[in-house]
């Protein structure tokens, strides 16, 4: 009975075969694999990515509502003067810009962009210098960020505390040229206006990359702008045209 138990105990401290082994590492690696086409961690990121963008823009949309409702004096081109297509006083502005959230030098913005063909539009951006964008300090909100709006002037101060920045802001032209592609955010304004168009009134937009909000559902699409190559909000839409050049 003693010799019996022994060799009982013997065979239960056996251990796994070299063969059984590699058996069960090539079952892991294959389940592995298939978890990784089924995750498909890319796409997660993308996606995860495109959700903070979506947010991110209306953060942006929100505080923007909230300065120019509660400024008597609302500016949206505080810090330059020169970046809507109107000014203050109603003049149309030739030299308006397209304000970028990269810290990458656009020194070669010189392909000509057009607002919107209707009546919501101002002045034609300028056609040897169309965009803008700050070197540091892109996220400040007192007008010196890479959005040109003192957001603290409003009484209380600003409603955020920093400027939203695309989780990837990089321009990949080189020269550092705009494009539709680009994951990089992309602002445009109107001040006080006339004949008949509207006063006071921004277009925030941003490039998605997820293939959930660019093909399964096309948030571009569903946006209510004019541009299916972005992702707009405002309180316009119309002042970017449908170009890709920006």
């Amino acid at each position: 009975m003693q010799k019996r138990n022994t060799q009982i105990v013997r065979i239960s401290k056996r251990g796994f075969t070299l063969l059984e082994l590699l058996i069960v590492i090539a079952i892991i690696s294959v389940l592995a694999v298939i978890l990784i086409l089924v995750l498909n961690p890319t796409e997660i990121l993308k996606k995860s990515r495109d959700s903070q963008r979506l947010s991110d823009l209306g953060t942006l949309k929100t505080a923007l509502g909230i300065y120019v409702t509660s400024s008597s004096t609302p500016d949206l081109d505080a810090a330059v003067a020169t970046d809507c297509l109107t000014d203050t006083s109603g003049v149309a502005n030739t030299n308006a810009k397209v304000n970028y959230s990269t810290t990458q030098t656009l020194s070669a913005c010189i392909a000509d962009i057009i607002e919107g063909g209707n009546q919501y539009t101002g002045a034609t951006f300028s056609t040897t210098k169309f965009c803008r964008s700050v070197t540091s300090g892109e996220a400040l909100v007192d007008g010196t960020g890479w959005l040109p709006v003192n957001l603290t002037a409003l009484t209380g101060g600003s409603p955020i505390s920093n400027l939203p920045i695309d989780p990837i802001n990089t321009v990949t032209n080189t020269p550092s040229t705009p494009a539709s592609g680009d994951l990089v955010y992309r602002y445009v304004c109107q001040n006080k206006a006339g004949s008949g168009k509207p006063s006071y009134v921004f277009e925030i937009n941003a490039q998605l990359e997820s293939d959930a909000f660019t093909s399964e559902d096309d948030k571009r699409i569903r946006d209510g702008g004019d541009n299916t190559n972005y992702y707009e909000v405002g309180t316009n839409l119309r002042l970017l045209g449908t170009g890709t050049n920006f």
